[in-house]
């Protein structure tokens, strides 16, 4: 087939040509939508899930349903460290001050408009690198107080106000949201939490490991109970059949029964498997339909692909010491290991390995499901690690 009209697109967050599987999560944003246009309040979402289920692509997404029914959205994705920190706080503010000039250039009351871009103007100067250039004078904004969890509460709930009487919302659309830092989901969540005491239609809708239940709890006591949350796993196998076969026919090409069973089992019906397996296919079947021996190749070229790429991305990221846990888990069972069972197999006590697992839990490899396991947060890894041993 013509590679360059290949209809799949392996990638990190890349939208797929057809999204599947995902129905029932687009409707509960679909009614949180509803309910603002009814100035009814709903609750913040988190969409949790491994490494390749499409977390990014679902959460892009909702944004586009959100974006189109005029609420102001912000987008941020978070990363660790100093800079990480910093990068997250220039994004909120600079994403509120984009979204103010879009919401003045079609208010058509005006003053309201006005008041909403103060306070994001405030806000921006109290991140100490002076107010944005939205039409406000500094002398008329409201004062900051330095505090960063008061001062998106107060953002937040101004902006969320003058949007409420449009039938409105704001909403934080938060990436990979494990990787804030623990002065920023605090802030986040108290901001959260305010709204919602004030009946106010600001929404976090937020996207991670499945690590990130506990941290948003951990942050405040309350926040386990504030949010939906969705968990994000490998598709159904009509869907994954549907994400493999439907961007083939827009193009009038067909796969045999056989070969689309084969590359469904064969991609764990994980997302970003199928779309690395489906450009496979497309790259080495020359006619219509595909056939069981073009899916066999292709799952061996797709295989190779991800070993080379999504997976080895992961393994460079880890220690000689981290590795050898990794091993030692993909020896133990199915991605799943006791962390006693661990400590056995490498000879060593388990406290003495604690160091070793927070950092791989830090660096987003690995997760504790529950008190005294662990398990990949990368589909597949274990085959991985035994190939790569091999």
């Amino acid at each position: 087939m013509d590679d360059a009209l290949n209809p799949y697109t392996p990638g990190s967050g890349l939208a797929p040509t057809v999204l599947t599987g995902r129905d029932r999560d687009l409707q509960a944003f679909d009614n949180l939508i509803k309910r603002a246009e009814n100035n009814l309040l709903g609750r913040p979402m988190l969409l949790i899930g491994l490494r390749g289920v499409g977390k990014t692509v679902l959460l892009n997404q909702l944004k586009s349903r959100a974006d189109k029914c005029d609420w102001l959205t912000v987008k941020v994705e978070a990363s660790q460290g100093v800079r990480g920190a910093e990068s997250v706080r220039r994004a909120i503010a600079n994403g509120l001050g984009k979204a103010s000039l879009r919401y003045r250039a079609k208010a058509l009351v005006k003053e309201s408009a006005l008041a909403l871009s103060r306070a994001v103007a405030s806000f921006h100067l109290s991140l100490g690198d002076g107010a944005m250039n939205l039409g406000v004078e500094t002398k008329d904004l409201a004062p900051v107080t330095g505090n960063l969890e008061l001062d998106l509460q107060d953002v937040t709930s101004a902006v969320a106000e003058t949007l409420k009487r449009d039938r409105k919302a704001l909403a934080f659309f938060i990436d990979e949201m494990q990787d804030l830092d623990e002065e920023m989901m605090e802030a986040l969540i108290s901001a959260q939490h305010e709204a919602g005491q004030n009946r106010l239609p600001f929404y976090i809708i937020g996207a991670g490991l499945p690590s990130l239940p506990g941290k948003v709890a951990r942050s405040r006591s309350y926040a386990e109970r504030m949010f939906e949350v969705h968990t994000i796993d490998r598709l159904g196998l009509h869907s994954a059949r549907k994400a493999l076969s439907a961007p083939a026919e827009r193009q009038d090409v067909e796969f045999e029964d056989d070969a689309l069973d084969f590359l469904a089992e064969a991609s764990g019906q994980y997302p970003y498997f199928l779309q690395e397996f489906g450009s496979q296919i497309w790259k080495v079947g020359e006619i219509s339909p595909f056939t069981i021996a073009d899916a066999r190749q292709a799952a061996r070229l797709g295989t190779k692909q991800l070993d080379a790429g999504f997976f080895q991305a992961r393994w460079d990221r880890a220690t000689p010491a981290e590795r050898d846990y990794l091993s030692a888990m993909a020896a133990l069972g199915d991605g799943s290991a006791e962390t006693k069972e661990i400590g056995e197999r490498l000879g060593k006590d388990n406290k003495a390995l604690g160091p070793v697992r927070a950092k791989l839990i830090n660096k987003g490899l690995i997760y504790s499901p529950e008190h005294g396991k662990v398990r990949y947060t990368v589909p597949n890894f274990k085959e991985f690690i035994i190939r790569r041993s091999e």
